[in-house]
Order: structure tokens, then C-alpha cells, then sequence
């Protein structure tokens, strides 16, 4: 069952499905500083509303729209250890087998956007959850989450059996397509806010001594330097010049710098108060972990080494 703040987050999907702008549609800016506004709240709410608003921005690329009142998450990692394959029936159907990883709330979501390997290569298919977990064809694997960090949004392995499943796009279209890189960034304008969230104990904080200071100086001049990059590819996404090889490389550059920055925040801010926050203040303990685990989506030197080779292009 969900917990009280996953029931919140997921009426807050419902309600924003259709008031947050699509990306490139003109206002970019303010959909992605929802999603900076709801990380700097809560982490649990703003991972889970940016899957599902993915998953709208995702449909509406291919021309769909979501059901009414439905909430949805996109599940397209890929482990060594779990392989989903895509079948298709001589009718022209579609369905799902095999064992998905990284299935953020494949358990009460009603909806997902899932990839899935194909003669052709990796396809997109929209999958009903609901209907899979009713008919028993869906098995989550909920001793798989050992996190510390975004507790309340179980993450692990599901495993499918002949789940029917309807193909968006074609094979490598999940990929190639502009809102690909688009999507990117919004994870990354989470990644701030959550930062902005956890500075805010070395704002408050009464100490005045030098290395406080210095302290809450590196980290509001990385704040500023993460704010005005963010800024700067809204509009850059919004003039249509984030396509192709320039929109990779854009969130390329935008996600290291911002997950760079949480990074320095949470060390600046560990550094600077020590201990205390992290074990006499439950809800910035909290923000630390959620904010640890969620920037590892950030593949570090591996995601520079494809940053550089993007650049060079």
C-alpha cells in the first residue's frame, strides 16, 4: 500500500497532468521550476510527479494523450541481470515477458511507460498496471529495495508474464526523439531543488564563524551558477535549438553541472554542521538520503566521458 505522502504525490499527477507546460512548448521555465519548487519540499513528491509528467511529455511526442485520472511512471532502465522482451502475435498484438529493473511504484501506479527489447532493437510500449496486477501478471519484487534515501518509492525489479502492451513510437524512437534529452533536464532540475532544500539548514543556522561563512558562500555562488544554467536551457529548449547532437550535449552539460552541484551542497553542508542535522533533524536527515540516492542517476566520469565525446562532435 502507498503511504500517506505517495497518495499526496499522486494526486498532485492527477491535478498537474494537464497545468504544467509540455517541454519546448514555450514555457519550459516553469515546468521545470515545478518541479525544482516541489524537490526543494519533498523529494518523494517530486520523483514521483516528474515520472509521471515524463511519461505525459513522452505521450504527447507520439501524439497520445493519458487516460483521465490516471498516474504513470517510465521504467527504461537496463541491468546485466534482467532482460524484457516484446512479442508480437500474428494478430498484430503486443505483449511483455521477462523481468524489468528499476520499476519506481510499479505496484500502485495505474500506468507505464515501458522499453523492451524487439528484433528491431529497444521499442517504448504503454502498459496498463492495473490490469496486469489484476490478472496476476505482474510480480513486484519488494525485498529488492534496501534504500535508505526515497523510502516510500520502492524501485525494484518487476516481473511481467505475457503482459499485453501497446508499442509508442518505433524501435529506437524512445531515444532519438528531442524530448529525450528534455526529460533529462527535468530530472536535474530535481536534483537542485533538492540541494536548495538542503542548504536551507546552513542558511539557518546561527553560526557566523569564517568557515560557516565560507561555506555558505561556495554554496550559494553554486546554487546561483545551477539556477542560471537551468534558465538558460528552458529558453534554449523553448527557441527549438535543443535537438539532435545540441539537445544531448544541453542536458549533458546541464546534468553534470547540477549534479555536481548537490553534490558540493551536501558535502559544503555536511562539512559545515556536522553531525547534529543529520541525526536531531529528522526531516533533513531525510532530504540528505533522498537527495544521495537520487543523484546517482547521475552516472558521474562515466556520463563526463559521454559529455566530452558530444562535444567533441
Amino acid at each position: 500500500m502507498p503511504t500517506p505522502l505517495v497518495d499526496a504525490a499522486l494526486a498532485l499527477c492527477r491535478r498537474l497532468t494537464r497545468e504544467v507546460p509540455l517541454p519546448g512548448a514555450g514555457d519550459t521555465r516553469r515546468r521545470w521550476d515545478v518541479l525544482a519548487t516541489l524537490a526543494e519540499q519533498d523529494l518523494t513528491l517530486a520523483r514521483v510527479v516528474e515520472a509521471h509528467l515524463d511519461a505525459v511529455a513522452v505521450l504527447a511526442e507520439a501524439g497520445r494523450e493519458p487516460p483521465p485520472g490516471s498516474t504513470w511512471g517510465v521504467f527504461a532502465a537496463e541491468a546485466p541481470d534482467a532482460r524484457l522482451e516484446a512479442r508480437e502475435t500474428p494478430g498484430g498484438q503486443w505483449s511483455l515477458e521477462g523481468t524489468k529493473p528499476w520499476c519506481s511504484l510499479a505496484g500502485v501506479l495505474t500506468h507505464a511507460l515501458v522499453t523492451a527489447r524487439t528484433g528491431a532493437g529497444r521499442r517504448l510500449f504503454a502498459v496498463d498496471l492495473e490490469a496486469a496486477r489484476a490478472a496476476g501478471r505482474l510480480e513486484v519484487l519488494p525485498d529488492r529495495w534496501h534504500s535508505r534515501g526515497l523510502v516510500d518509492v520502492p524501485s525494484g525489479p518487476v516481473v511481467l508474464r505475457d503482459v499485453p502492451a501497446r508499442p509508442v513510437g518505433d524501435a529506437g524512437w524512445y531515444l532519438r526523439r528531442p524530448g529525450f534529452a528534455h526529460g533529462g533536464i527535468g530530472v536535474a532540475a530535481c536534483w537542485y531543488g533538492g540541494a536548495v532544500g538542503v542548504a536551507r539548514a546552513l542558511r539557518e543556522t546561527g553560526r557566523t564563524d569564517p568557515l560557516t561563512q565560507r561555506s555558505r558562500g561556495l554554496v550559494d555562488l553554486r546554487l546561483w551558477s545551477a539556477r542560471t544554467a537551468l534558465d538558460a536551457a528552458a529558453a534554449t529548449v523553448d527557441a527549438g535549438r535543443a535537438t539532435g547532437v545540441e539537445g544531448e550535449l544541453l542536458a549533458a552539460r546541464v546534468r553534470a553541472l547540477l549534479a555536481e552541484t548537490a553534490e558540493v551542497v551536501l558535502s559544503e553542508v555536511g562539512h559545515a554542521l556536522g553531525p547534529r542535522p543529520l541525526t536531531a533533524d529528522a526531516a533533513h536527515a531525510a532530504r540528505v538520503a533522498d537527495l544521495t540516492v537520487y543523484v546517482r542517476q547521475h552516472h558521474a566520469d562515466h556520463d563526463l566521458v559521454a559529455l566530452a565525446e558530444l562535444a567533441a562532435q
